[in-house]
């Protein structure tokens, strides 16, 4: 049950995060960064943000990534349409996204999320509306909140849209669920011709007003790197239990000491590399942290090192390649994971 538990983890990383090893030219990666830096800018103060080369990611990673099972690929992509026929809006459309969540406590065990993206590309901002709007059936009412005039749709309203119908794997099934799970209504807005924001109505209306911005201590953590396709940074000064379930150990005890968190996954000639880091309140939390993980992949070397079975021996791989480092509060992780293995473990997914 662990191993496959592990396996998923590093799949849905991989799914989520993965850089595509295509070459670009060095013009072309700093123009996109800066592309992505102007998007963060617009956004309103968030306690996470996260920052996507999102046509670069459909185009060219996620067939890399899942090159060795066409069909969860092809499932995959006819999600896509699906979105597209029931909301009107094509998500391979955008080059750069930027998103801003914040979160709220509203009971002891449940807190709730408020996200805003900002998407932009080479499209036609109020075209794309237009073509929600159409898909909406009339299903939808304007606010005008600083000039600029809101669409807000009920996804019930749109649900009942034609769906494509496909024999769905469980990565499918998963896409269905976080679809259905969307019951809050969602605002549209052109910041300007070639630029969306699209997000919960009160994101949105933040994200106009302009009084508040995404802090230093965030943006200074999100990579710097042009080869990256991800790159995100996330606030937890209540620790970790209130984002994850954690065991009451030593271990659940060092993650929840967490108070930054941030990563990226970039491009590297030999591979793809996933970059994490992990700020404590204080050293000695991190060293602790340290000392923990290291204790981890001393063990994680010592079961699955021997093993005779494939699985197992990528996973070996991978805990083996792991690079822990340690800078006063800061705990980092460097992981290369090379295509073959990334193969062979998106092969077993049904």
């Amino acid at each position: 049950m662990r191993t496959r538990s592990f396996a998923t983890v590093i799949i849905a990383v991989l799914i989520l995060n993965f850089a595509s090893l295509a070459a670009t030219d060095d013009r072309h990666r700093v123009v996109k960064k800066s592309q992505a830096t102007r998007l963060v800018t617009l956004l309103p103060a968030s306690d996470g943000v996260a920052v996507f080369d999102a046509k670069r990611f459909l185009n060219d990673a996620l067939p890399k990534l899942l090159s060795a099972n066409q069909t969860v690929l092809g499932e995959i992509m006819a999600k896509i349409t699906e979105m597209e026929n029931r909301t009107g809006i094509d998500l391979r459309k955008f080059d750069q996204v930027a998103v801003g969540v914040t979160s709220k406590q509203i009971s002891p065990k449940e807190t709730d999320f408020e996200p805003v993206a900002i998407a932009s590309g080479d499209i036609s901002a109020g075209a794309l509306i237009a073509i929600a709007r159409l898909a909406s059936n009339g299903t939808y009412r304007e606010e005008n909140i600083s000039g600029h005039t809101v669409y807000i749709f009920v996804p019930k309203d749109v649900a009942h849209k034609a769906a494509t119908k496909t024999p769905n794997s469980q990565v499918a099934n998963t896409i269905d669920h976080v679809f259905s799970t969307v019951n809050k209504e969602f605002a549209v807005t052109a910041l300007d011709k070639n630029t969306l924001a699209i997000g919960t109505l009160p994101r949105v209306r933040e994200t106009l007003l302009g009084q508040s911005h995404v802090s230093a201590e965030l943006t200074g953590l999100l990579s710097q790197k042009e080869t990256a396709v991800m790159s995100f940074a996330l606030r937890t000064p209540d620790g970790m239990a209130k984002l994850v379930s954690l065991d009451n150990d030593d271990f659940g005890k060092n993650i929840d000491s967490i108070q930054l968190l941030s990563g990226s996954v970039e491009v590297a000639a030999i591979g793809t590399t996933l970059h994490l880091a992990a700020r404590t309140k204080k050293p000695d939390q991190a060293q602790s942290l340290k000392d923990t993980l290291d204790g981890l992949q001393i063990i994680g070397k010592a079961v699955f090192g021997g093993s005779k079975r494939p699985d197992q021996q990528i996973y070996g791989r991978l805990i083996k390649n792991a690079k822990f480092d340690l800078h006063g509060s800061d705990v980092s992780l460097d992981l290369l994971i090379p295509q073959a293995d990334i193969d062979a473990l998106v092969a077993k997914l049904k």
